[in-house]
């Protein structure tokens, strides 16, 4: 939970560096929250089939994106890449498998030019 929050924190912030745990301890717990957002949709009969989506969830969605790209631009930024990687996930399948595997590297080790090692402060 304190991952999720920390990233809400820095709702807007692009610069620096975000650890794997920070980044994947987000998307786990925002993927809880929209599964449950989505049950509750279906309960109080907010959900619409053909947008695959609820009031509650839609809502959700629309309020944590632009954390969401500013976790994922910082964990690129922790393994040295800049944030435009992100828009190698339009090439379709290859694109998306090639970020994948960027998000799942481990941090540079060594501070790079935004900014010094996450793992080396936490520790």
């Amino acid at each position: 939970m304190n991952w999720y929050l920390k990233v809400l924190q820095q709702y807007a912030v692009f610069q620096g560096r975000a650890r794997r745990k920070e980044y994947w301890m987000f998307v786990l717990f925002n993927l809880i929250v929209s599964i449950i957002l989505g049950f509750i949709d279906a309960g109080i009969g907010t959900f619409n089939a053909e947008t695959g989506l609820g009031l509650l969830s839609g809502v959700y969605a629309l309020a944590i994106f632009i954390p969401s790209l500013a976790v994922l631009v910082r964990r690129l930024h922790d393994t040295g890449r800049s944030g435009w990687w992100i828009l190698i996930a339009f090439i379709p399948l290859i694109g998306a498998i090639v970020l994948l595997i960027f998000l799942v590297q481990d941090s540079k080790p060594e501070d790079n030019k935004y900014g010094s090692n996450p793992k080396a402060i936490a520790a």
